[in-house]
């Protein structure tokens, strides 16, 4: 094995391109998912459990700020996670593959993530 083979494992100066980062936050934002049905089971729970429980939940998402900070959180990386999902498939049935067609299509995933997660965040607040 060589031994002189460069590391590099500082990963502020590692430069990824686009497609790699859009990669990277489906992922991140497929684990942010799974952690945050844990809040919205229990806003289902409290909800289901009784009339004043619905009545609290209801109270929770209209006057709690936090729950509307996760609430928007949770909603923003499911639009995203569904924009690069898309952009997956897409890959996968062999389409922008090429380095400037998956450049492209990383950007698009990030604008039409961008403006959906805005729109999300109007309608939430």
């Amino acid at each position: 094995m060589n031994k002189k083979r460069p590391v590099n494992l500082d990963l502020r100066t590692i430069k990824q391109p686009l497609p790699a980062i859009t990669s990277i936050l489906h992922r991140a934002t497929g684990v942010a998912l799974f952690v945050a049905a844990a809040f919205m089971m229990y806003a289902l729970g409290l909800s289901l459990e009784s009339e004043a429980g619905f009545n609290e939940a209801v109270e929770m998402f209209e006057n709690g700020f936090l729950a509307k900070l996760i609430a928007w959180g949770c909603v923003s990386a499911l639009l995203y996670h569904f924009f690069a999902g898309i952009k997956h498939l897409v890959m996968d049935f062999g389409h922008c593959e090429e380095l400037e067609s998956g450049l492209k299509a990383a950007q698009i995933t990030l604008g039409l993530s961008a403006v959906a997660v805005l729109l999300a965040g109007v309608w939430i607040w």
